[in-house]
């Protein structure tokens, strides 16, 4: 089946990559030419573990092409799906504009039927918006579908999220855009839920908020823990192995980040208020997130007494471990607060430096975790990344002007790290 994807990040091009390798032709789409350029000579310009071998095969295959041109992938496929970005604006709302001009350059292009899908996430009813710009400039095609179809990757592991799904969500008008979905989705073996398009289209906004919640749960959580000498591990256990609950999601550490929860969380409070609801539980789900990174630093000056002029060594900058993704990671916020009260910093991540320097050029980048050691006053782990799970933590606290660990995402076993010498702390351990 003929598939347009329009939108190269994330979502787009494994979304993209992955419809090719079930056995679709697909054309992305991106009017970004640097980008497009780089996938046209063989290059990736994100970090996903197995995309660019993903991509290297389908193209080899012709199963996969890549153009600036939204009226030649509209005029070639069937499927239109939209992937562009919908950042939050001030007041939290999502900025719909690019998914208008998406929709205007369709109309302008459709010569003939197509179906119309909502693959960005956007808030409920946007898709009555989307069908309205279409049919304004649609001058020779009225007979279109629209539909949704929300996309729940997960950063560093959305290959097999896309191809192993837990559920497709399918939003339609009618039994024709069905129909022709299912048929996309046939080699995806999952259970596939069609509803109504706003459902779907609030599916998303919930399952991220919901996700959301029980990490924020957690984490207040484990302050209680830190008062009481609880082990936040051990409460998460007990909680976790209720079936009604479930164990993922509830891991304390020093918060979310990333660009879908945050930005999720602000644009459905935003959406609840312009719907007359004041979703007041998500605002204090927000509010325990950020301030569970102010926390982390508290909990390291409480260690070291003052950080005004000590070196502060950070593991970790990506906002969760295989992507390099910086949007909204706690690392960002740590930094900034440690700076504000005085200290300098050294950080390493395995793949995140560069796109890092462009946010935080004013902190000393380390080529290991050993070099950010050297001579400092305290580390701080911020993302899990398996090497750091490796260390020698000997060599660690040797390399260290005071032997302060504060572990960010409870990796280590405290009694462990007190026997080898550090000052250790966890996070509701």
């Amino acid at each position: 089946m003929k598939v347009c994807m329009i939108g190269t990040g994330y979502v787009g091009l494994v979304s993209g990559t992955c419809f090719a390798e079930i056995g679709h032709d697909v054309i992305c789409v991106d009017n970004d030419t640097v980008k497009i350029d780089t996938l046209k000579k063989g290059g990736v310009p994100i970090y996903e573990p197995g995309l660019e071998e993903l991509i290297a095969r389908n193209v080899k295959a012709g199963k996969i092409s890549f153009t600036t041109s939204i009226r030649e992938g509209v005029e070639k496929s069937l499927f239109l799906f939209i992937a562009v970005g919908t950042p939050p604006k001030e007041d939290g709302e999502p900025d719909l504009s690019s998914i208008e001009k998406v929709a205007e350059e369709i109309g302008s292009a459709m010569n003939e039927y197509k179906i119309i899908i909502e693959k960005s996430t956007v808030p409920v009813q946007t898709s009555k918006w989307v069908r309205t710009v279409i049919e304004r400039f649609s001058k020779k095609v009225k007979d279109f579908d629209v539909a949704s179809n929300p996309e729940f990757l997960r950063e560093g592991s959305a290959i097999g999220d896309f191809l192993h799904p837990d559920r497709v969500v399918l939003g339609v008008e009618t039994k024709r855009a069905e129909e022709k979905l299912l048929e996309l989705y046939k080699p995806i073996d999952a259970p596939k839920i069609v509803t109504d398009i706003a459902s779907a289209e609030l599916i998303k906004h919930a399952s991220n908020s919901l996700l959301s919640t029980k990490i924020s749960f957690i984490n207040a959580i484990s302050i209680i823990c830190d008062t009481t000498d609880a082990d936040v591990l051990k409460v998460a256990e007990g909680v976790g192995l209720d079936k009604r609950i479930g164990r993922d999601f509830l891991n304390a550490g020093v918060g979310f980040g990333g660009f879908c929860f945050p930005k999720d969380i602000k644009a459905f409070i935003s959406i609840s208020e312009r719907l007359g609801y004041d979703f007041r539980l998500l605002r204090e789900v927000e509010r325990i997130n950020e301030e569970q990174m102010l926390r982390a630093v508290d909990k390291l000056e409480k260690m070291l007494w003052n950080l005004r002029d000590k070196k502060i060594g950070i593991l970790g900058l990506a906002f969760k471990p295989n992507t390099d993704d910086m949007r909204f990671a706690p690392s960002i916020t740590i930094i900034g607060e440690l700076q504000k009260r005085g200290a300098s910093v050294k950080a390493y991540d395995p793949v995140s430096m560069e796109r890092a320097k462009k946010i935080m050029p004013d902190i000393e980048y380390c080529t290991n975790a050993y070099d950010v050691a050297k001579d400092v006053d305290g580390i701080a782990l911020v993302t899990e990344w398996e090497e750091f799970r490796k260390l020698d933590l000997g060599k660690i606290k040797s390399l260290m002007h005071q032997p302060v660990f504060l572990d960010g995402r409870n990796i280590y076993e405290p009694h462990k790290m007190k026997e080898i010498g550090f000052i250790y702390a966890g996070i509701g351990r």
